[in-house]
């Protein structure tokens, strides 16, 4: 009898334990499922934000173009068409000085037009668009960008490669508001025998605390979430007076 009682107490107690075993498996794959919807549904509205966000570049890209570009043309004719020879020197002189920072105008505006259409970034690859984008830094800033990059190194995905030149231009973009820097390191290599590529990005800048709200001013968060919606692992550092350095390492990303 008392054997008896002693099987069913531990049959019993063995029960108990194998539902609070099972419970706690399934409220684990439960959480697990929470997380991965999370996470897809931030992945989802990164991809949206970042539709709206070319729609938006696109819309901007083409305005500067019709708009902006036509006025400024018809500016520059109407300037070409004055009859410099009845001026004299001191006078005709300001006119021309106005028509080439007009002409240069335009030509910077047109660059900057190709930068913020998405046509751009599908014609093109990225190696060129990150060249471009330096040189047009370059040109129109004091800083010098210096682009170093493996010869063959080619994306299939277009997603994967509009996030990586939004970072960079990004990057360049706050390096050359909020740095203070004179220059700025664009490297782009290969490693894990070539499966997996590495953005690296530095200026020697000012630098900010990362703890700071300034980091929420340089858009910290739109680089976290950009990274993620591609996978890919991304290190921000700053100390001040020590510039700012970004890696942004993607695996596989010739898939």
């Amino acid at each position: 009898m008392l054997l008896l009682f002693n099987v069913i107490f531990l049959g019993f107690i063995l029960g108990i334990v194998l539902f609070i075993y099972q419970y706690k498996t399934k409220k684990k794959a439960h959480q697990k499922q929470l997380v991965l919807k999370d996470e897809l549904h931030k992945k989802d509205l990164l991809e949206a934000e970042m539709e709206i966000q070319s729609d938006t570049m696109q819309h901007i890209g083409q305005e500067i173009h019709d708009s902006v570009g036509q006025k400024l043309t018809l500016a520059s004719l109407y300037l070409k068409q004055l009859p410099l020879d009845d001026f004299t020197t001191q006078q005709a002189s300001p006119i021309q000085s106005v028509t080439d920072i007009i002409d240069n105008s335009l030509e910077e505006l047109r660059q900057i037009s190709k930068s913020l259409t998405q046509s751009n970034l599908k014609d093109k690859d990225l190696i060129s668009l990150i060249e471009q984008l330096c040189n047009r830094v370059e040109n129109l800033s004091k800083c010098k960008v210096a682009f170093v990059y493996d010869q063959e190194i080619t994306l299939r995905n277009h997603t994967t490669k509009t996030v990586i030149y939004r970072i960079v231009q990004e990057f360049i973009q706050n390096s050359i508001k909020h740095a203070k820097c004179s220059l700025i390191e664009v490297k782009l290599t290969r490693f894990n025998h070539k499966h997996s590529l590495r953005l690296q990005l530095s200026d020697n800048g000012i630098g900010f605390d990362l703890g700071q709200d300034t980091a929420k001013g340089i858009g910290l968060e739109n680089f976290k979430n950009r990274a993620a919606m591609i996978g890919a692992e991304l290190q921000l550092n700053s100390q001040h007076n020590k510039g700012t350095q970004l890696t942004l390492d993607i695996e596989n990303y010739g898939l």
